[in-house]
């Protein structure tokens, strides 16, 4: 019993999830649980400061990397880390005390399941590949620019990104013939804002797609009427001089912050993306639509904490919500190149935990589970534009319920 709890608690602290400072924690049954996961080591870019990509702290950043084997030696996998962002100096400074934003409180060793699994009965088209972990310290999706000096903050995520292609180009990637972008939360933000530059840094003969988990934060009105998410995303541009990084193709059109939501950069991108996402993403309904700010009385709290919970006017309001998002993809899902699956489940980065991603009782869209459908999609085995019913009819997910403390 003691292993299992174990193991839920370090498939949690590494899914990406929760933003430091969160004060809820998530309940899992002992099921939920792959036993014996594989370990790997982190290591640290070796010279990476002296081309200026530190962490928050200034401290190196790093990545895990398992080797890949057989028919999958020269195929390369690199998962981008989530874990929200930071939008202001004092969220920033409280931030590098973290494994958020220093290398110095980041675990030496994690556990890789789901897509970074190298079991083929847990993740039956990548398993062999090289899969590579880029850990996240700079708090803007590896997409800032810019130092705080008085404050002691390295806003680096760009240089970390390049400084860690590089070096991954070194150890073998510069001979991939197959390479797919992936990223969780922020870091599914990041694969996107990544996708056409991976491909530029790339072998012109490697075949190379993209794929964002639970990225695709949408430019929503909260309930009180506000655009919270909006003011965070707008924080973190101008502290980090993200609009440096961001397509110029979008930012001849609209606002550097704008430019940051996906909906609004999807279509900039070029190189074949695919888009995971659960319709009713918990963490954009608990920060997003429903954050305590445009809620002081509470009201949503039982909601928020268990789906179950929800009256039928808070439903409505998911739905809308569901239907902002359907409304959203519409245009990118016309590209013959771009795949997507959007279940209506309550849940946030399904491609890192090994129940969600490719197990018995994995969540699924006409019979079809996530990793099935990724691999259809990235090997061309068939068209994927996946999209559930609304709620409640999907009786394979995985609803997440927090537990309120």
């Amino acid at each position: 019993m003691k292993m299992k709890l174990l193991l839920i608690l370090l498939t949690f602290l590494v899914s990406g999830f929760i933003s430091s400072g969160s004060d809820t924690t998530l309940s899992f049954s002992e099921n939920d649980v792959v036993l014996q996961p594989h370990m790997v080591d982190l290591t640290l870019i070796q010279g990476a400061d002296s081309k200026g990509a530190v962490c928050l702290d200034g401290t190196l950043p790093g990545y895990h990397l398992d080797r890949g084997f057989e028919s999958g030696a020269n195929s390369w996998l690199i998962h981008l880390e989530g874990g929200g962002w930071c939008d202001t100096v004092r969220n920033c400074v409280y931030r590098k005390k973290t494994h958020r934003g220093s290398s110095k409180y980041m675990e030496n060793q994690i556990p890789f399941t789901g897509i970074l699994s190298n079991k083929p009965e847990e993740n039956p088209d990548f398993f062999n590949w090289n899969r590579v972990k880029l850990r996240y310290c700079d708090g803007a999706s590896f997409a800032g620019d810019s130092e705080n000096e008085a404050a002691g903050l390295q806003f680096r995520g760009q240089k970390i990104w390049l400084a860690a292609i590089e070096e991954l180009l070194s150890q073998g990637m510069q001979n991939a013939e197959q390479a797919l972008l992936s990223g969780c939360s922020a870091g599914g933000l990041a694969s996107i804002i990544h996708c056409d530059e991976f491909q530029s840094l790339l072998p012109k003969s490697s075949k190379v797609k993209c794929f964002s988990d639970a990225g695709f934060f949408l430019d929503a009105i909260d309930i009180s009427g506000g655009r919270t998410l909006r003011n965070m995303f707008g924080g973190v541009v101008q502290l980090q001089e993200v609009q440096k990084n961001l397509p110029k193709s979008c930012l001849n059109k609209m606002d550097p912050t704008s430019c940051f939501f996906p909906q609004n950069v999807v279509e900039h991108v070029e190189t074949p993306l695919f888009l995971l996402n659960a319709a009713y993403d918990v963490w954009q309904i608990r920060a997003s639509l429903a954050p305590s700010t445009a809620d002081p009385l509470g009201s949503w709290n039982d909601c928020k904490s268990n789906n179950a919970n929800c009256n039928s006017s808070q439903i409505q309001l998911l739905q809308d919500f569901r239907n902002q998002m359907l409304d959203d993809v519409k245009d990118f899902s016309r590209s013959s190149q771009t795949g997507l699956f959007i279940n209506s489940c309550f849940a946030h980065c399904q491609s890192e935990r090994q129940e969600t991603w490719f197990a018995d009782d994995s969540p699924l869209i006409d019979d079809k589970p996530i990793a099935v459908a990724v691999g259809d999609w990235y090997f061309d085995r068939e068209v994927v534009k996946a999209i559930d019913c609304p709620y409640p009819c999907d009786n394979s997910c995985h609803n997440l319920v927090f537990r309120r403390v």
